[in-house]
């Protein structure tokens, strides 16, 4: 559950990684032939087994991949035009950041207990089951882990609700201004009925991918943020930001309605146990849990004191933080997020059976094309952050002040986006390894440099002090990252170091193509005559001309992921009727 939706992403500043919720749902800022055929194939149902025989093909994962991609890309869609009638409605305001701040709790609770029991915690071990075939045990363990978590989740909203008002007004954002204090702890009281019912969503995502069922669990999120758009148009108009609150409650719910047809076509059922803690594999998953519980509660403190920091520096630094970071979570998502949810769960079952070679050239097959999408995506979201501000955001209530504030934001954060997709698969690796404490860790770790980094810059440059805390603790976290699994598993393939000459040098070229480009937009979008229609037409031809060079580069430079593109694309136009003849 998120301040706007698809989470699950999950996605987020200076943390572990991104929750898997979504892992899809896109939290307020709070986070390649490049797979090897896998040794056991996809477990479609409990009622299957897996088979002896080895062979599936890397397209199988590819098209899983392009699934949550185009799950994704929708989902993402939606989420822009909830961001814009959110802009629209409240523009970068006061209440605004009652409204993220909000979700400060709630988050908290669904972050702290259902996101990390179904995610790193859970997948291993009960795909784990899966791989040995044992389909009971894997059905009792999904059960009990069920039952213990939503008990948990249920007493802690309880409590939340309780103690809204002190928790709002004293720890939260206790600079809040008082008009708007009231509407923060009642959206916050609706909120907590999220944490349960997108913890339901979590734990069929869960139990779905384990078994690489991966479309119901990547189009959840879609639902959740159609809800919100529904409550934003209805209900805001009326209720304010409470409506967009019941909103969010109805795409939480719609959240684990979309999965629930597919965990039943599995086979899964739900068989409560009178003595969960004694089912088999559930105190593997409390071990896991343990390290887990500490990181995400560590992240959410993070996440309320960069609230609290933010709304210290004037009003609207909230939402303009959280607008930026939306915006940074669209190619994390779409590159990043869609690439590791595929591989993690192949790459705990790779673990399980010992093969931890396999599991480091599945992660190196992952990372080139990751960063071969992400470097440009970071360079040209910089560049042309302004411009995609003032395109899609700036209208109604969104002003040319909340232009400028958001685009400030963006400045920082976009730099760091290689870092978070780097965090994002590396993270994975470990949870497949079921070793849940090196990256809590390290997320600990930059989690202290970052509130120190922000403290240290807020007086001086506000809200961007906080985006750049944001991004250098997260470079550090990648950078711990990475050297520890270098220990573990070994190096990156010999030719990955002039594979990566080859991609900077491209990106130059993209860079300085950019510079050129957007001196003569941003001149061009600043003439007070110019309507929406032709600032969207300007920005898309940019963006258009910026990226078609650094392809163009890549393909002059012989990049493989360039290559094998343009062959995929030529086979495709040669079976065309009318392109035929000239691709043949």
């Amino acid at each position: 559950m998120t301040a706007q939706g698809n989470r699950p992403s999950t996605a987020s500043p200076s943390r572990q990684r991104i929750p898997n919720a979504g892992d899809g749902l896109n939290r307020p800022f709070g986070a390649r032939p490049y797979l090897q055929p896998r040794t056991t194939p996809p477990i479609v149902s409990f009622e299957s087994e897996p088979p002896s025989t080895p062979g599936v093909e890397t397209a199988s994962a590819t098209r899983s991949a392009a699934i949550i991609g185009a799950a994704f890309i929708l989902s993402r869609l939606l989420g822009i035009l909830r961001d814009v009638l959110l802009g629209y409605q409240f523009g970068v305001s006061s209440e605004l950041d009652a409204y993220y701040a909000a979700f400060r709790i709630p988050d908290l609770v669904f972050l702290g207990v259902m996101s990390v029991a179904f995610g790193a915690a859970f997948i291993p071990v009960f795909g784990g089951f899966l791989a040995r075939g044992e389909n009971d045990a894997a059905r009792r363990l999904a059960s009990a882990v069920i039952e213990l978590a939503m008990v948990m989740t249920v007493i802690l909203c309880v409590i939340a609700f309780v103690l809204a008002g002190p928790l709002m007004r004293h720890v939260i954002a206790p600079d809040l201004p008082p008009d708007v204090m009231p509407d923060a702890i009642q959206t916050m009281r609706i909120l907590l009925l999220s944490p349960i019912l997108i913890g339901l969503g979590i734990a069929a995502k869960g139990i779905l991918e384990a078994q690489d069922l991966f479309t119901l669990p990547a189009l959840a999120p879609v639902a959740y943020n159609a809800a919100i758009i529904f409550g934003i148009i209805v209900f805001a108009p009326t209720l304010g930001i409470q409506g967009v609150a019941i909103g969010a409650v109805i795409g939480a719910a719609a959240h684990i309605a979309v999965q629930v047809p597919g965990v039943f076509k599995s086979g899964c059922r739900f068989m409560p146990a009178s003595r969960p803690f004694n089912v088999a594999g559930v105190m593997e998953v409390m071990r896991l849990l343990g390290p887990r519980v500490i990181g995400q509660a560590a992240f959410q403190i993070n996440f309320i004191w960069v609230t609290g920091l933010a709304n210290r520096s004037g009003e609207g630094r909230v939402a303009a933080l959280n607008f930026g970071w939306q915006m940074l979570m669209l190619p994390h998502g779409l590159i990043a997020l869609s690439i590791s949810t595929v591989i993690f769960p192949r790459m705990a079952r790779l673990y399980e059976q010992g093969k931890t070679e396999e599991v480091r050239h599945v992660f190196t097959q992952a990372l080139t094309p990751m960063l071969f999408l992400t470097l440009p995506a970071s360079i040209g979201l910089y560049e042309f952050r302004f411009a995609i501000v003032k395109a899609i955001f700036q209208n109604g209530a969104f002003n040319e002040t909340g232009t400028e504030l958001v685009a400030s934001a963006i400045e920082f954060l976009a730099l760091g986006l290689v870092f978070y997709a780097v965090v994002e698969i590396s993270t994975r690796i470990f949870y497949a390894m079921k070793d849940t404490v090196t990256p809590v860790v390290a997320g600990v770790i930059i989690i202290v440099i970052n509130m120190i980094i922000g403290y240290l810059l807020l007086d001086s440059l506000g809200h961007v002090g906080l985006a750049i805390g944001l991004t250098a603790s997260t470079g550090v976290e990648a950078i711990i990252l990475m050297a520890v699994l270098r220990r573990r598993i070994g190096g990156l393939e010999p030719d990955f170091g002039r594979w990566l000459a080859k991609l900077l040098l491209a990106t130059a070229v993209m860079t300085l193509m950019a510079e050129l480009v957007t001196h003569h937009l941003n001149e061009a979008l600043a003439s007070p005559t110019i309507g929406k229609p032709m600032t969207l037409l300007l920005v898309g031809y940019a963006v258009a001309l910026v990226g078609a060079t650094y392809f163009v580069a890549a393909w002059i430079l012989r990049i493989p992921e360039v290559t094998v593109m343009m062959r995929r694309l030529t086979g495709i136009a040669g079976r065309l009727p009318v392109l035929g003849p000239v691709f043949r």
